[in-house]
């Protein structure tokens, strides 16, 4: 006798309303439609209405290219005759007739925590006890206070030297003057700037400090939310979005006093440094980009516009522009710092952190923003400890010896080895396997694509700027071929990859590596270990540099002479443990003692 399950697959298509009417009829005693299946029988595949486009054996010929699989005739034809009543109708959530909308925010139900099942990862506890700064003397130069480090600054104003109206108005109209150099702001929030510094200078007046961020001018890169101001993603089918809410992080930084001076740019939909209003460029070489996609958190910070600016990360975005720019990016922990209200484009690996120009300034910033929100599932309650007095004699940091003999290493990687054995660092090697990490880049992928198929499925994506074969727009439509089976793998690798580096960390207490370097750029935001960025000397180039692919009809423009810009290093550290990485590059940046240069004509 024939199973359900055989009877299904092989009846013809016409049957299968009768069935289901054969059923109905079954409850009701009247006699059932042949064919159907006695009551009690299991539900079977291959038996849903058939949806999608006609197919023939040459339609599978061609996707075996893409999938890298092989099928013979025989196997072609019966996916033919099988895929309008199994596999199309798995898209019907997106085709209809039942179309279900997935609303902005709406997050997947797997949800990536690097802690992989541990119960209990980093510190044990809480401590924040950052350096004391005093209240020195306020300089006479507007342009020597919009320097100071956000420490300086917070003293200055708990001291009430300076107030924060005052300090609003210097960011404000530097802003103003050199925004058309840099182009790194999206939206000037002059109103509501001077109407929060003039409440935290009331509040100040009054003995109520918030703390070290209390009235200190900020930018925030133009994907977090803010309640009535525009946030754009820096793309032009967005340029006119306006939220209603606040974002967690913006809320945060309003409950710790901070004023929101700028919405700064960033690459369209977080990739790169070209936005709807044209490029961000790099104030230390104003003939390249900013790098991205924090080009405008980094670019502004780095010329004195804003205290400090939050930026994002998915794979490189604080990295890659502070590099450029010569910043410092604390990217934290995935989980770290809560995403509510900030666009997404990669659940499982987006990340916002600090970018300031010194290392105990993002700390500060960090302190503020970091901690839980109802709306991000992969938040958590993890400690923090930073303790700037806490000795760091001692401290394994491990590296990789090929990778400081090649490029993208120079000799400033291998000089920061050094400067750390001076500084009592035990230089520790270390290895990771030889595996294809790129591979991972199918979730960032699949997930980018996912997040913005509405974009793509309505056209809306050919609206952009770029159309390159590396932008957004291409690789959005792209990955609407990759594999959902090679996603499940590529999860699968990831927490291989997991695993590999929970091993190295177990080995020493945090990592030195080339900032760009491709693999740890891949692997390090694929397992959420949180990096410190920051400038450690400077090198020359020839030639503008860029974020895209090499394009041999539009070659670089190569520099009438050699050019001085800032070069930077990346400390990784275990998970939750920023405290670390901002001990040991505190000591670092004091000892290259070279934070405090200024790009030239700002």
């Amino acid at each position: 006798m024939k199973t359900r399950r055989d009877f299904l697959t092989q009846a013809p298509l016409g049957l299968l309303g009768a069935m289901v009417a054969g059923g109905a009829l079954a409850q009701t005693g009247e006699n059932p439609a042949p064919g159907t299946p006695p009551p009690g029988s299991p539900g079977a595949f291959n038996t849903a209405p058939p949806a999608g486009p006609k197919l023939t054996t040459a339609t599978f010929v061609e996707a075996e290219k893409l999938a890298q699989v092989s099928m013979t005739e025989a196997q072609r034809a019966m996916a033919v005759a099988n895929w309008p009543t199994s596999m199309a109708a798995l898209l019907e959530r997106r085709t209809g007739p039942r179309k279900v909308a997935l609303e902005e925010g709406l997050a997947p139900a797997t949800t990536w925590f690097p802690a992989m099942g541990r119960a209990h990862v980093g510190p044990a506890h809480d401590r924040f006890a950052p350096s004391t700064v005093a209240a020195s003397a306020l300089p006479a130069e507007d342009e020597d206070i919009a320097f100071a480090s956000v420490a300086q600054l917070g003293a200055w104003i708990h001291a009430r030297k300076l107030t924060s109206t005052r300090l609003t108005k210097i960011y404000l109209a530097r802003l103003k003057h050199f925004d058309p150099q840099l182009r790194c702001v999206i939206t000037l929030c002059e109103d509501h700037a001077l109407a929060q510094a003039a409440q935290a200078d009331k509040e100040i007046a009054a003995g109520h400090y918030r703390g070290p961020l209390h009235g200190i001018p900020w930018g925030a890169k133009d994907l977090l939310d803010t309640a009535g101001i525009a946030t754009t993603y820096g793309a032009e089918p967005f340029r006119h979005r306006m939220p209603k809410d606040d974002g967690a992080v913006t809320r945060k930084l309003n409950e710790a006093g901070a004023v929101l001076v700028a919405k700064l740019s960033l690459g369209a939909l977080a990739l790169n440094d070209i936005w709807f209003g044209g490029q961000t460029m790099n104030p230390w070489l104003l003939k390249e980009g900013a790098s991205g996609s924090s080009a405008g958190p980094a670019s502004a910070t780095a010329a004195g516009l804003v205290a400090f600016a939050i930026g994002s990360e998915t794979q490189g975005s604080i990295i890659s522009p502070c590099m450029r720019c010569g910043t410092t990016g604390l990217r934290p922990t995935y989980g770290r710092v809560p995403r509510t209200g900030a666009m997404t484009l990669c659940w499982t690996m987006d990340k916002l952190g600090p970018i300031a120009r010194s290392v105990e300034d993002t700390l500060l910033v960090l302190n503020a923003i970091r901690g839980t929100d109802p709306g991000d599932s992969a938040s958590v309650p993890a400690h923090l400890d930073y303790d700037a007095a806490t000795p760091i004699k001692g401290l394994k940091v491990g590296y990789f010896p090929g990778w400081m003999k090649e490029a993208p290493a120079t000799d400033l990687d291998r000089a920061a080895l050094d400067q750390l054995r001076a500084l009592g660092l035990v230089p520790t090697e270390v290895s990771l396997p030889d595996w294809p990490y790129d591979d991972l880049n199918v979730l960032l992928f699949a997930e980018a694509a996912a997040a913005f198929e509405e974009l793509t499925l309505s056209g809306a994506a050919d609206q952009m700027r770029v159309q390159t074969p590396d932008g957004w727009p291409n690789l959005f439509r792209e990955s609407r071929f990759l594999s959902a089976v090679d996603f499940v793998q590529a999860d699968r690798l990831r927490r291989k990859v997991a695993k590999e580096m929970e091993r190295v960390m177990g080995e020493v207490d945090l990592l030195l590596v080339p900032s760009l370097r491709d693999e740890m750029m891949v692997i390090s935001n694929m397992t959420g270990q949180p990096s410190l960025t920051l400038c450690t000397g400077f090198v020359e180039v020839d030639q503008v540099r860029s974020d895209w692919a090499p394009d041999p009809s539009h070659p670089l423009p190569k520099l009438a002479k050699p050019h001085r810009v800032p070069y930077g290093i990346t400390l990784i550290g275990r998970l939750f443990e920023e405290g670390t990485l901002g001990r040991v590059g505190r000591a670092l940046e004091a000892k290259v003692a070279v934070a405090g240069e200024r790009p030239p004509g700002f």
